[in-house]
């Protein structure tokens, strides 16, 4: 935002700051890729100073509260920033501890995560020694980060024990609180096709209840139990705290937001993006993309006192590794499920959706490239706009 805001705005009138508490800014589908040797800590990891316009400050610490009825940021460190429009962009987190026996005596040694930096490397090393036996990929509760990548995660496990040579070893299960693989009909019938052909088995409408470290098992609130010797969890996804300190937050967090103009709800000139959002669109990082661009539109019209016209559709745009070097491509908003069809031109592609190809597994692969060099610096994508096209699907 920053990058599409700093050269238009009047910048005689504007001062625009970037408060983080980080220094490093990390690429998170890296994560993905991490434990299996796929990607290096170095390939997804860099310098938040890097970028960040010349004229932008970058405030590094983190905020103790926001006073939205006072336009006031109180940073942790006892600083007090003013604000004229803010802009939320604190994205989500695994909360473990939410889940009992999660994040116990197992967490990061039988029990992992790969939603986080510290997750994604420790489980790295497990499986660089690990010699089989039950594997459990599980997802708490929607909604998650990115809600294909524990599907993902199971489609190269399979292909890395493969080429390990032990895949019959690994009996590997997806565990899900869904009744099927994925949100939307038509690309659940196509993922459980996939899991089927991998022998990945599937457990459906699992609401966990505990993690019992003891028995190694996971237990879901009907009694029933599923053994692991590894499980790779997804837990439960939830806002910043700061929301819940700030009274911004629902009850997991997420701020209130009008899901067209990503206005906040609480205050007119608060507004939110990305994973922070309560909106009901896929928290991906496509999707925090495609929201900077009406965001951008939508803010230059408020300064200006005008009427906000940009609408954000839920549009979302996920490649889908499923293992061998082949990718699943799915585009989708509001209100289209993902369907067949060709990306970004109808009828010519070159990218084909809903199916398995490699070129779709060099798209996911180019996308780091794309991260880096275009999405943060606010260079759109070329022919592929922030709403959703229909032309080339097969509703």
């Amino acid at each position: 935002m920053a990058n599409h805001l700093h050269h238009k705005l009047d910048r005689k009138e504007w001062l625009i700051d970037i408060i983080d508490e980080r220094t490093e800014h990390h690429y998170q589908p890296g994560y993905l890729f991490l434990p299996f040797d796929i990607y290096t800590p170095e390939n997804i990891i860099k310098n938040i100073k890097d970028f960040i316009p010349k004229d932008v400050n970058l405030l590094t610490s983190g905020i103790d509260k926001i006073v939205g009825a006072e336009n006031n940021i109180l940073l942790e460190n006892g600083e007090q920033i003013k604000y004229d429009l803010l802009i939320i962009a604190t994205g989500s987190k695994i909360a473990p501890e939410e889940t009992e026996g999660m994040k116990g005596e197992l967490w990061h040694k039988s029990v992992f995560d790969f939603y986080t930096f510290e997750g994604a490397l420790t489980l790295r090393n497990k499986l660089r020694d690990w010699e089989g036996g039950n594997l459990v990929i599980h997802i708490t509760e929607m909604p998650i980060k990115c809600p294909v990548a524990p599907l993902e995660f199971a489609f190269l496990a399979d292909s890395f024990f493969k080429n390990k040579k032990m895949r019959d070893k690994v009996n590997i299960t997806y565990v899900t609180p869904l009744s099927g693989a994925f949100t939307k009909p038509r690309s659940t019938a196509a993922l459980e096709h996939l899991l089927a052909e991998k022998n990945i088995g599937i457990e459906s409408d699992f609401a966990i209840a505990e993690v019992n470290n003891e028995h190694k098992t996971i237990v879901d609130y009907g009694g029933k139990e599923i053994a692991f010797d590894l499980l790779v969890t997804v837990p439960t996804n939830k806002g910043d705290e700061l929301m819940e300190r700030s009274g911004l937050g629902d009850e997991l967090n997420f701020v209130a937001t009008n899901k067209e103009t990503l206005q906040s709800k609480a205050f007119e000139n608060i507004f939110v993006i990305g994973d922070a959002t309560n909106v009901p669109a896929s928290k991906a990082g496509s999707v925090a993309h495609f929201e900077a661009e009406i965001l951008t539109e939508n803010i230059l019209h408020f300064v200006n006192n005008q009427p906000m016209t940009a609408a954000f559709d839920g549009h979302a745009n996920c490649f889908i590794e499923t293992g061998n070097s082949k990718a699943l491509l799915i585009d989708f908003n509001y209100t289209h499920e993902p369907v067949e069809g060709t990306f970004p031109f109808a009828g010519i592609g070159p990218l084909g959706l809903l199916k398995e190809s490699r070129m779709n597994h060099w798209g996911k692969l180019a996308f780091r490239w794309i991260y880096w060099n275009m999405l943060l610096k606010g260079i759109p994508i070329p022919f592929v706009g922030a709403n959703m096209k229909t032309a080339g699907k097969k509703f």
